[in-house]
């Protein structure tokens, strides 16, 4: 799940700016935000190219058991 606008956890135990991947945060930088729109648009681009192997596969339905 993902809110936008919240961060993540908030404590005062922890000072995140003191983290050594803290630069990889966009509390850091904005331009590290991840665009959610963007990354869903995209997930349905399958993209088979010449050389790629495709096996088929056929729906099988419900099996009793």
């Amino acid at each position: 799940m993902q809110l936008r606008g919240v961060r993540p956890f908030f404590s005062n135990k922890f000072d995140i700016t003191k983290h050594k991947q803290y630069r990889l945060l966009s509390d850091f930088d904005d331009k590290n935000a991840l665009d959610i729109e963007k990354y869903v648009k995209n997930l349905c681009r399958a993209r088979v190219r010449d050389n790629d192997t495709v096996d088929e596969v056929e729906d099988a339905g419900v099996i009793e058991a």
